[in-house]
């Protein structure tokens, strides 16, 4: 991806970090202490690493680890050990971000990274389940990013449709309500995270199917649906840039047999 300036990526993790806090106040009111310590414990594991590694290179110290450890808060279950927490942020940070030089120069989402690796690391942790008041909780954020650009309708209105209608093809129960809460925070904060998703037009048509096909595939199996949804997310985001890629090239020679 190309690097954005600095302050745009301020912007990005301020727009983010506002969109978030309704979410991560549904989650604080409902978990109390045991949540609060595992936030604290994000907050310090992501933003350590951030200003370390500013620090060595003799940058600005930023914030853009605080979206990360906000995600990751309101996920984790409140029984979580807090020292599985850091390691798992501190490694996620570290690969999905920082080795490359920062928010904006790498192409996946830290966030997906570190539950990723939470996932695979410590098998027998569960994230928490979308409730109601959680996805609710979602909406003003998602109105929010939507405004300001950065969250792709196309990429998430395509992950909804291929998700139907690979469920519909399946034969599957269908239950709309039920599925588009299940779906809402990982759709709007992982999947369609504007620095890990693809970034042409018909990019991003071709990345939410992806996604959407992949998280009823990995549901198929005996992962939560969470899990599920995280592990789509990781595996379109490494996809990602070869889409663009791709798009592009059809582009150029679109544009090369038009004009001779």
């Amino acid at each position: 991806m190309t690097p954005l300036r600095q302050g745009g990526i301020a912007a990005v993790t301020f727009a983010q970090g506002l969109a978030l806090v309704p979410p991560l106040a549904v989650v604080l009111a409902n978990e109390g202490a045991p949540q609060i310590a595992l936030l604290l414990t994000a907050l310090i594991a992501a933003l350590f690493w951030e200003g370390l590694f500013t620090v060595l290179r003799k940058k600005p110290v930023t914030a853009n680890g605080l979206t990360t450890a906000l995600i990751a808060a309101i996920l984790v279950p409140a029984d979580l050990p807090l020292w599985q927490l850091a390691v798992a942020l501190s490694l996620g940070v570290i690969l999905a971000e920082l080795i490359f030089g920062g928010r904006g120069f790498g192409f996946l989402s830290p966030a997906t990274v570190s539950l990723a690796l939470l996932l695979f690391s410590f098998p027998q942790t569960v994230l928490r389940p979308i409730t109601p008041d959680l996805a609710l909780a979602t909406l003003p954020g998602a109105l929010l990013l939507l405004a300001f650009g950065l969250l792709s309708w196309r990429a998430a209105a395509s992950f909804i449709a291929a998700l139907f209608a690979f469920i519909a093809l399946t034969g599957g129960p269908l239950d709309p309500a039920a599925t588009l809460t299940a779906i809402s925070f990982a759709l709007i904060f992982l999947i369609c995270d504007p620095f890990a998703a693809a970034t042409t037009n018909p990019g991003r048509w071709l990345y939410g199917a992806l996604a959407g096909g992949l998280a009823l595939v990995f549901a198929g199996g005996t992962i939560p649906p969470m899990a599920a949804l995280i592990s789509a997310a990781l595996f379109a985001g490494i996809v990602a840039p070869l889409i663009d890629h791709l798009v592009v090239l059809a582009d150029a020679e679109r544009r090369r047999r038009r004009l001779g």
